[in-house]
C-alpha cells in the first residue's frame, strides 16, 4: 500500500510548508505521473482521510486537494520526434511493467518516426505537488 505512504508524504509536506511560511490555508495540486503505479481511488482516500487528521490536530486547513494526470510524453534522441503513450498499443503487461520500473518502456516502445529505442521520457514520470 505505498498510496498511503504516498499521501502521508504529501500531507507532510503541507505541515512542513504550513510552518515554514505561518500560513495555515493552502490549496494543494497533486501530480501523478502516466507511468506511475498508484491507484488512484486508495490514494484520493489516503489523502482525504490524512488531511482531516492534519486539519484536526494542527490546525492546518486544505482549502483544496486536487489530483491530476500527467500524460507520459517521449522524445527521440536520434531524431527529436515527440509523442505521448496514449498513442501506442501496448499490451496489459507492458503496461504493468512500465508501471513499476518505468525505465523498461524502452523496451517495449520506439520512436515512430525513425524506429530508435533511444529517447526519454519528457514527461509522466513521478509525483509531485503544487502547494499554494
Amino acid at each position: 500500500m505505498h498510496e498511503w505512504a504516498l499521501a502521508e508524504a504529501i500531507i507532510l509536506s503541507v505541515v512542513e510548508e504550513a510552518k515554514k511560511s505561518g500560513k495555515n490555508v493552502f490549496n494543494v495540486e497533486v501530480i501523478v505521473g502516466e507511468l506511475q503505479s498508484v491507484d488512484l481511488e486508495v490514494f484520493k482516500f489516503a489523502l482525504n482521510e490524512l488531511k482531516t487528521l492534519v486539519e484536526q490536530e494542527q490546525g492546518v486547513l486544505i482549502k483544496s486537494l486536487k489530483i491530476s494526470r500527467e500524460r507520459a510524453k517521449f522524445r527521440c534522441n536520434r531524431c527529436g520526434f515527440e509523442w505521448e503513450l496514449s498513442n501506442e498499443k501496448l499490451s496489459e503487461d507492458a503496461k504493468e511493467a512500465a508501471h513499476f520500473v518505468p525505465e523498461v518502456i524502452h523496451t517495449y516502445l520506439q520512436c515512430p518516426r525513425c524506429k530508435s529505442h533511444d529517447f526519454e521520457i519528457v514527461s509522466g514520470r513521478g509525483v509531485y505537488m503544487r502547494v499554494s
